[in-house]
């Protein structure tokens, strides 16, 4: 039973309960309000099925709200795990 427990979470069986999260970046707050705003739009579904910002820049360069990675071109990455992530942007410059 303990090893169903993390599935169970995970599939979201249990409502309200998941040990996965959709990263939802900040797309319409203002830069004065101290909130990156991100210039591209889009998502993809990753390989768990959950769906993640494209990789975007910033309008001033701040780090966006639930950014995992700055790519070598300037944009920040909201992938959930660390194999693919800039794959298409000259690779992670750094982690956040």
């Amino acid at each position: 039973m303990l090893r169903l427990v993390p599935l169970i979470l995970m599939l979201g069986i249990i409502p309200g309960l998941s040990l996965a999260q959709k990263h939802e970046p900040s797309t319409s707050h203002a830069d004065a309000v101290g909130v990156a705003t991100l210039v591209e739009k889009g998502s993809y579904t990753n390989r768990e099925g959950f769906d993640v910002h494209r990789p975007a820049h910033t309008t001033t360069g701040a780090i966006p709200s639930g950014a995992t990675a700055q790519c070598r071109d300037g944009s920040f990455s909201f992938s959930m795990s660390h194999r693919g992530t800039c794959s298409h942007h000259g690779g992670v410059a750094r982690w956040l």
